[in-house]
C-alpha cells in the first residue's frame, strides 16, 4: 500500500519531528507517565504512521464492506441499511416476572430477546431439587419444565421476535422446550429465529458451568448443530463465546484466540459428523466482550472477522461466502463495573457500546449501572437501552461504514492482535488441539496469569480505576435496587408438583427410556429430548438420564 520511498520519507520526517518538535515539548511538559498500556497490558506507541503498516495490502487485509476478508464488516451497507439488534439480557425470579420484564423492554424499543437463566437451570437441576436451595431466580429466570417456558414466552410472538438464550450444558433441553413452546403457539420450527449459546468448550476454559465430560458434551452440541441445520434453519445453534473468557481475566488477544480456536473445533466436529460445512457454518455465531480499551476492542472485532474468513475459506474449504462470515453479538464488560459510584458505570457502558458499534457488531447488550450490586432494576435497564439508542440515533457513527478503517493505529492494532491470536493457534496445535489443551490446563493458566497481572497493575497504581483507586468517594448508595418476589420459589415448587401429578407419567417414563437408549448409542438425541419435553419431563429428569449415561466431569487440579 505504501511504496519504499514514501516509507523512508515518513521515517525521516518522524525522526525529525521527534528530535526538533517533540523533545522541546517534553522538556517543558513531560508526559503523564512512563508507561502507556492497553487494558491487555500491551504497550501503546506514542505515534502511529504508515511505517507501522509496512506490507499492508488494502485488498488482502482490508477489502470492502461485505466482501472477503470482511475486516470492514459483514454487510455492504452496515448500519446505513439496518441497525444492530438491541438485545438486552434479562431474567430473574419466576417465568412470570421475567415475562413482564421482556414485554416492558420490547415496549421501550428493544428489538430482540435475550434470556438469562438461574444457576439451577444452568446446571441442569429442577428449581425444587436439594441442590437448588437458595438459588432459584437469583442470577436469571428459573426454567424447569415446558410449562415454565410457556409462561416465560406468553403473548410474545415467536415467529416475529428473535430470541437468544444463554445456556450451555443443558442447551439441547432448553432449546427443545423453546421449540415445543413455539409449537403450542402454532409456530413451526422452521419459522423460529434466535440463538442458543451452547458453547461448552468455554465452560471448561472459563465459566465452569459444565455437567458432563468434554466428549459427550461435544456430541450434544453437534447433535443440536445437525438438528438445527435440518429442522430449524433460521436458528443459530451455537454462539461461540469469548465473553466469559474475557470476564475470567483474559487479554483481548486471548479472548479472540481461544474463542476462534473453540469455533474451529466445533467446525471439525460438525464435519466429522458428515455435515456439509457450507450447510451449517452460516448459522454459527459468536459472542464477544466489549471492555474498556476503546481502540483495542475495535481492533479485536476487525481481526476476528478477518481470521475467521481466512480459516473458513482456506483451512476448512468452505465455498459459500456466507460460511466465511463472522456474525457476532457483543455485551459490555460486566467485570469492569464497580460497586463504588455505580452511576458512573453508565459512562463506562456507553464507551464500551460505542466500541462494539464501531467494531461492526450485529447485536448488542448494554449492562446496567447497578449490575455490580444486583440484577438490573427496570430503571437501570432502561438507561442502558437508551445508551444504545442514543448511539444509534444521535451520535452519527451509524451514518458511514467502518469510520475508523485506515487509521494507522487501528490497522496496526488489528494486525498485532491477529498475530498474537495466530501464535496461540500454534501453541494449541502443539498441545494436540483444544480438548487436550483443556485437559492440560493451558487455557486456564494463560487466563490466570493475565488476570493476576491486571490486578497487580491496579494494586501498584499502574492502572487507574475511577472510583476504586482513583477519585474514590465515601458516599452512601443512593440508587434503587431490584427486589424479587420472595414467594416465587413457593409458587414454582407448587407448579412443579402439579406438573408431575397431572402429566401422563407412563408416557413420560417411556420417553426418558428412549432417550437413555439414544444416549447410549450414536443417534441424534434431539428428537428424543423433544419427545420427553413435550410429555413434560422436567429439566432435572432429562439431565439425570444423561448423567447416568455420560457421567459427570471433575476438573483436574493443575497448580
Amino acid at each position: 500500500m505504501y511504496d519504499p520511498e514514501m516509507l523512508e520519507e515518513i521515517r525521516r520526517a518522524a525522526e525529525a519531528w521527534e528530535k526538533d518538535t517533540l523533545q522541546k515539548s517534553l522538556s517543558a511538559r513531560p508526559e503523564r507517565k512512563a508507561r502507556f498500556i492497553s487494558t491487555s497490558s500491551e504497550s501503546v506507541n506514542r505515534l502511529y504512521t504508515p511505517q507501522d503498516l509496512q506490507g499492508f495490502d488494502y485488498a488482502r487485509d482490508l477489502g470492502m464492506p461485505g466482501e472477503y476478508p470482511f475486516t470492514r464488516g459483514v454487510h455492504p451497507s452496515m448500519y446505513r441499511g439496518r441497525l444492530w439488534t438491541m438485545r438486552m439480557f434479562a431474567g430473574f425470579g419466576s417465568a412470570e416476572e421475567t415475562n413482564r420484564r421482556f414485554k416492558y423492554l420490547l415496549e421501550q424499543g428493544q428489538t430482540g430477546l435475550s434470556v438469562a437463566f438461574d444457576l439451577p437451570t444452568l446446571m441442569g437441576y429442577d428449581s425444587d431439587s436439594p441442590e437448588a436451595v437458595g438459588e432459584f431466580g437469583k442470577c436469571g429466570v428459573g426454567v424447569a419444565s415446558l410449562e415454565d417456558m410457556e409462561l416465560l414466552l406468553a403473548d410474545i410472538p415467536l415467529d416475529k421476535v428473535s430470541t437468544s438464550m444463554t445456556i450451555n450444558s443443558p442447551a439441547a433441553v432448553i432449546w427443545a422446550m423453546y421449540i415445543a413452546a413455539a409449537e403450542k403457539q402454532g409456530v413451526k420450527a422452521d419459522k423460529l429465529r434466535g440463538t442458543i449459546q451452547n458453547d461448552i468448550l468455554k465452560e471448561y476454559i472459563a465459566q465452569k458451568e459444565f455437567i458432563f465430560p468434554p466428549k459427550p458434551s461435544m456430541r450434544l452440541v453437534t447433535d443440536t448443530i445437525e438438528y438445527g441445520t435440518n429442522q430449524v434453519p433460521q436458528w443459530n445453534t451455537i454462539s461461540i463465546s469469548g465473553y466469559h473468557i474475557r470476564e475470567a481475566g483474559s487479554t483481548a488477544a486471548q479472548e479472540l484466540a481461544f474463542t476462534l480456536a473453540d469455533g474451529m473445533e466445533y467446525v471439525r466436529w460438525g464435519m466429522d459428523r458428515g455435515l456439509d460445512v457450507d450447510a451449517f457454518a452460516p448459522r454459527l455465531s459468536f459472542f464477544f466482550n466489549a471492555h474498556n480499551d476503546f481502540f483495542e476492542e475495535i481492533a479485536k472485532y476487525r481481526a476476528a472477522r478477518r481470521i475467521w474468513a481466512r480459516e473458513m475459506r482456506d483451512t476448512f474449504k468452505a465455498k459459500d461466502p456466507r460460511a466465511w462470515l463472522m456474525r457476532f453479538h457483543t455485551q459490555t464488560a460486566g467485570v469492569s463495573l464497580t460497586a463504588q459510584q455505580p452511576e458512573i458505570n453508565i459512562v463506562r457502558v456507553a464507551i464500551q457500546a460505542l466500541a462494539a458499534v464501531l467494531g461492526g457488531t450485529q447485536s448488542l447488550h448494554t449492562n446496567s449501572m447497578d449490575e455490580a450490586l444486583a440484577l438490573p432494576s427496570a430503571h437501570a435497564a432502561t438507561i442502558a437501552l437508551r445508551s444504545q439508542q442514543i448511539i444509534a440515533e444521535e451520535s452519527g457513527v451509524a451514518n458511514t461504514i467502518d469510520p475508523l478503517g485506515g487509521s494507522y493505529f487501528v490497522e496496526s492494532l488489528t494486525n498485532s492482535i491477529e498475530a498474537q491470536a495466530r501464535d496461540y493457534f500454534k501453541r494449541i496445535e502443539e498441545l494436540g488441539g483444544v480438548l487436550p489443551a483443556i485437559d492440560a490446563g493451558f487455557f486456564q493458566r494463560e487466563i490466570h496469569e493475565a488476570a493476576y497481572r491486571y490486578q497487580r497493575e491496579i494494586d501498584d497504581d499502574e492502572r487507574q480505576i475511577v472510583g476504586v483507586n482513583a477519585y474514590a468517594a465515601d458516599e452512601p448508595l443512593e440508587i434503587p435496587l431490584l427486589k424479587m418476589d420472595p414467594e416465587g420459589i413457593e409458587r414454582q415448587a407448587a407448579r412443579l408438583e402439579e406438573i408431575r401429578r397431572k402429566r401422563d407419567n407412563g408416557a413420560m417414563g417411556q420417553a426418558l427410556d428412549k432417550l437413555r437408549i439414544a444416549c447410549q448409542g450414536t443417534e441424534n438425541t434431539m428428537p428424543y429430548i423433544l419427545d420427553a419435553v413435550r410429555r413434560y419431563a422436567t429439566l432435572g429428569e432429562i439431565i439425570d438420564v444423561m448423567r447416568e449415561v455420560f457421567g459427570t466431569y471433575q476438573e483436574p487440579t493443575w497448580l
